[in-house]
């Protein structure tokens, strides 16, 4: 039940943080936007840990690790998201990053030797064809060389995403607890994106309005604090390929709130790609029965 209630958060709260993100795309650069959310971020976190007297410094020995999982959760892979939205919309973004339960799958192979059993194939062979009935359309409008660049961004965002993921299960495996891998690592983001800020004469442009002042603290305190530990906390519980399937379901997640929000209008290939990605859900998680040990028969 844990488990489910992290999956279900983390698939809730992940796939509203697109729209959100579009949201903060215009006049404040994009090193500044991501630099307010996790600065924001890392100040709730740690504020909240020392509160609560949960705040503790890992041994020195783990914060190389920290800091690359810093530069690839909360600093490089959100520099591309958030460029990406520039070129191509949002659901498109999140139907991209939902690859990585591909790229986790074999990096966990790369770094950790881990086998890739038939059922993360079946799985992501089932979510991966889901996806392509329900933006497929969109992905095949996409011809135009600012739009492939926007793909390519979101692919690469992904990729540090997946490569973060590497990270956090190394620090969960090492005894580094999610939350406090979080709260320093979120501390190091924003000062790596401060640096980077610095050093590309980047101009430091105030929240222009209320809506980006509001998309800006949910992603902050939602999207990251509440997210990133429900996802990484599922990562140290279940191994990152299994983890990385909730972003399958984010595209999900954002084409019902466009029904809603945007006129969305379902067909027939949308309604098969739906149910294609949920029956992927189900091959990942669902238990089979184990088959019970033959008995010897006495004579």
């Amino acid at each position: 039940m844990t488990n489910f209630l992290l999956f279900f958060s983390t698939v809730l709260i992940w796939g509203t943080t697109w729209i959100a993100i579009a949201l903060q795309v215009g006049p404040v650069p994009v090193l500044v936007s991501v630099f307010y959310r996790f600065a924001t971020a890392a100040l709730l976190l740690v504020a909240a840990l020392v509160l609560t007297g949960r705040l503790t410094w890992p041994a020195m020995k783990h914060h190389p690790f920290i800091a690359a999982q810093a530069l690839c959760l909360f600093c490089c892979n959100f520099i591309c998201f958030y460029q990406a939205s520039h070129y191509i919309p949002s659901g498109l973004i999140s139907v991209i990053f939902s690859l990585a339960t591909i790229y986790n799958v074999f990096n966990a192979r790369l770094f950790f030797g881990d086998g890739i059993s038939p059922r993360a194939l079946l799985a992501t062979a089932l979510g991966a064809s889901g996806l392509v009935l329900l933006f497929g359309p969109d992905i095949a409008a996409s011809s135009n060389p600012e739009a492939w660049k926007g793909i390519g961004l979101a692919a690469l965002g992904t990729l540090f995403f997946s490569l973060g993921n590497m990270a956090s299960r190394r620090n969960s495996a090492s005894g580094v607890a999610p939350v406090i891998a979080n709260a320093w690592g979120m501390s190091y983001g924003a000062l790596l994106l401060l640096f980077l800020i610095a050093v590309t004469g980047t101009p430091i442009v105030p929240p222009p309005n209320p809506t980006y002042l509001a998309a800006m603290l949910y992603l902050a305190a939602i999207g990251s604090v509440v997210g990133f530990t429900t996802y990484l906390m599922l990562v140290s519980r279940m191994g990152s390929q299994r983890a990385a399937y909730a972003t399958v379901l984010f595209p999900v997640v954002a084409l019902t709130l466009s029904t809603f929000y945007e006129d969305y209008h379902w067909t027939i290939a949308a309604m098969l790609g739906l149910a294609l990605t949920l029956a992927g859900n189900v091959v990942m998680f669902i238990r089979l029965p184990e088959r019970p040990a033959p008995q010897l028969q006495q004579r």
